[in-house]
């Protein structure tokens, strides 16, 4: 094969015509070779590439594309394709120059001929085009060194790949007799300048930015401040024109003359300098926010970049299984920050996996059912209301109620009495604990209860939430909310207990106010209507463990709170309004501090804190169970003190058996939801005894007997566990964890689960 001496080397490609390259991804047999993969490995990958390589492209984003493509020529063992790979890895990497990244396109095209050939004919093109990857390789590492030269006349083109590849081989434009473009139609206009910067150099400057247009925010409330000051001299003005008019005294009425004169100077002096202020703040408000879309623009990258794999994930998987299914991606231009996007890769690839999987039925029982042949399944990005929305939604067969309630049942999540009251929202909410699944057996892609938890988990993490629609016979849709960005956030600021705290925009349902004549008791539990549901109140203040009265008032300020089965009434001091916050997060040294997630600096420069709202709403239901403006129980009076027991188990029918069997034996008994809720409460008020649970989302009990005894001042603290699992594994890890009691929920019958209270911390009253 020929290859160039360097004497011959370009410092700019020569003439080429790149090949067409189809959109939709080639159409592979049920007996695919292993080059119809490397063909399609091409093609989806030369497409990004091109895109990169274009002119204001970036060309970081080739990284991941090169380096699929030489895994698969080593694959397929094609040494040219391989070293052309890595040779242009290294020139990106290395920094491109306009003749770099003419050089690159011409590579690239060069590699994509190989996309309009079959088994047969791909040998003729591999031979035919091994002397154009050698001299793209050479090109390329002549380009940086070549000084912007322009290419000598001894160049000797590519030999053209064979005939029989028609349009998507590369072949040299023929000869034409139009007349010469000018110069200024010949010259492409330059590209844009593309700077290499470390992703923590971006992250420092998206924060410099945010703190910037924070700070910008502070001087409008200044120039208020000046303009009142405006009317305080207006008003001393009118009060010594009323001295003057009234002064006999020709001394006086002098010196209130020299006032006057020197009241007016001052005036006109102010209004001169203020008006510069204002004209500076506005110009100082227009700059920062002008600075802050930049930096946020370029964190930001089409939604189409994080979902590229998921067409090939829905073709292979409808393969597999045996069914017909296509992908349908709408809103592949919405921006989204980077770091949103890259966390929503797996979630996406969890959803789609489940709607193929779970979703989509067999074509034969989608023609039964007068469906199409062919299944959709929709990937939906857009922006609301500030917040970025994600949807994938099938139009399978929808999850059947009576069939999940039937698994809730038989896996001892629920009782059948309590899940046959449950609303369809409650029994999907199953569908997110850990291990749990709708399979009826193990498969390659289903049955291992792993996906929808870590969606959850995901969604949660970046400050969003996801929901679950579905119907029978009509499909599921999952919805994810997550924010646009994470480096600022809009947030609604309160008032709890003379302190600010900062609830995140789109996780607040709606802020009211409540007339006490509107709240109304029923067991001791405090409700308010609202849209026809009853919503239970609690003191904000003491769910984040401060002190103080309740809010004074006629009316009650109430955050209402949203998750997916029911809404919760925080009762605050007062509200501040809304505004855009610079996410700090809390030294890692404190831990999980419960109920709080971050802080941040308000337009007045004074600390705030930003609520966990997923944490206070675990923390919320309890005190809405046990009785929500006062405490639940007081300690009874007498010279002893009641014992305190924590009941932390997820299954509310347990967890009220287990309070209402040491409430009858005269422990005082608090409640948690779950594990991570028991491990805030365990660390926030002093306890004698931890009764908890083992299968418990967010956090296990196993989990949390480890932690209770890795803290130095929880080491002594007794904690039995009570669980289904009997087995003796199960018996031994538990002890193994820390437990100092391992029991079985058929302990309830027989007195054994209160005497192995009583052995641990003796009767109720000390």
């Amino acid at each position: 094969a020929w290859k160039p001496g360097p004497q011959e080397i370009s410092p700019a490609p020569p003439p080429w015509e790149p090949p067409a390259l189809p959109a939709e991804p080639l159409t592979l047999g049920g007996s695919h070779s292993m080059l119809d993969l490397f063909r399609e490995e091409v093609r989806a990958n030369a497409l990004r590439l091109r895109a990169a390589f274009a002119d204001g492209g970036c060309v970081d984003d080739a990284a991941e594309s090169l380096r699929l493509v030489r895994g698969a020529a080593l694959l397929v063992k094609l040494p040219a394709v391989e070293a052309v790979a890595a040779v242009m890895a290294d020139a990106a990497a290395a920094g491109v120059t306009p003749e770099v990244r003419e050089w690159l396109r011409f590579a690239v095209d060069a590699v994509a001929g190989c996309v309009g050939t079959d088994d047969e004919t791909f040998p003729e093109w591999l031979a035919a085009t091994t002397p154009t990857l050698g001299a793209a390789v050479e090109g390329l590492r002549a380009a940086p060194a070549s000084g912007g030269r322009q290419p000598p006349d001894t160049f000797a083109p590519p030999t053209t790949p064979p005939s029989h590849q028609g349009a998507d081989a590369p072949r040299s434009p023929e000869p034409t007799d139009a007349p010469a473009a000018t110069e200024a139609e010949a010259t492409p206009p330059p590209p844009d300048p593309v700077v290499r910067v470390s992703a923590g150099s971006l992250n420092r400057l998206m924060g410099l930015a945010g703190e910037s247009l924070v700070q910008a925010r502070w001087l409008p409330p200044f120039a208020a401040a000046l303009l009142a000051l405006k009317r305080k001299h207006d008003a001393l003005a009118a009060t010594l024109a009323a001295a003057t008019a009234s002064a006999a005294d020709g001394r006086v009425a002098a010196l209130l003359a020299d006032a006057h004169t020197q009241l007016a100077a001052c005036r006109d002096e102010f209004a001169a300098r203020a008006s510069s202020f204002d004209d500076h703040a506005a110009r100082a408000e227009d700059l920062n926010g002008r600075l802050y879309r930049e930096v946020i623009v370029s964190r930001m990258r089409p939604f189409g970049d994080g979902v590229h794999g998921l067409p090939r994930l829905v073709r292979d998987m409808a393969r597999t299984l045996g069914k017909q299914a296509r992908l349908v991606v709408d809103g592949e231009t919405t921006d989204v920050d980077r770091d949103v996007l890259e966390r929503l890769e797996a979630p996406l690839s969890h959803l789609v996996r489940n709607a193929v999987d779970h979703g989509l039925e067999a074509t034969a029982e989608r023609v039964r059912a007068g469906k199409p042949e062919v299944g959709t399944v929709r990937v939906e990005a857009r922006h609301r209301a500030g917040v970025l929305v994600v949807s994938v939604a099938d139009d399978g067969g929808g999850i059947d109620p009576a069939r999940l309630a039937r698994k809730v049942v038989d896996r001892g999540l629920s009782s059948p009495d309590l899940v046959a009251r449950m609303t369809e929202a409650e029994l999907l909410e199953f569908l997110f604990l850990p291990g749990f699944t709708t399979a009826g057996g193990v498969s390659e892609y289903s049955g291992r209860g792993v996906g929808l938890d870590v969606v959850q988990d995901v969604a949660r993490k970046i400050g969003g939430s996801v929901r679950v629609t579905t119907k029978l016979g009509g499909g599921t849709t999952f919805l994810l909310q997550v924010p646009i960005t994470l480096s600022v956030i809009r947030a609604v600021v309160v008032d709890i207990a003379g302190e600010p705290y900062a609830f995140p925009h789109t996780r607040i349902d709606r802020l009211i106010r409540v007339p006490r004549a509107d709240v109304r008791s029923v067991e001791h539990r405090q409700f308010v209507t609202v849209d026809g549901q009853a919503v239970g109140l609690v003191l904000a203040a003491q769910v984040l463990g401060l002190g103080g009265p309740p809010p004074a008032g006629p009316d009650l300020l109430v955050v209402l709170l949203a998750d997916a089965v029911g809404r919760y009434g925080l009762v605050i001091d007062g509200f501040r309004g809304e505004q855009d916050l610079v996410v700090r997060p809390l030294d890692p040294r404190l831990g999980k501090v419960p109920n709080l997630s971050a802080a941040a600096v308000l337009d007045d420069g004074s600390p705030v804190l930003l609520v966990d709202v997923e944490d206070l709403i675990r923390s919320t239901d309890p005190l809405v169970q046990a009785g929500t403006l006062r405490r639940a129980e007081a300690p009874r009076a007498g010279p002893g003190r009641r014992k305190r027991v924590l009941v932390v188990d997820d299954s509310i029918t347990v967890r009220e058996v287990e309070r209402q069997l040491l409430r009858n034996k005269g422990y005082d008994v608090t409640v948690a939801v779950d594990g991570m809720d028991g491990w805030n409460q365990v660390r926030a008020a002093p306890f004698d005894l931890v009764v908890t649970d083992v299968d418990m989302p967010r956090m296990t009990g196993l989990q949390l007997v480890a932690a209770v005894r890795g803290l130095p001042a929880l080491r002594d603290l007794p904690v039995v566990i009570v669980s289904y699992k009997e087995r003796d594994d199960d018996r031994l890890r538990g002890l193994e964890a820390g437990a100092n009691a391992y029991l079985t929920k058929s302990s309830f019958h027989d007195n054994s689960f209160v005497r192995a209270v009583e052995d641990l911390i003796g009767p109720a009253e000390s």
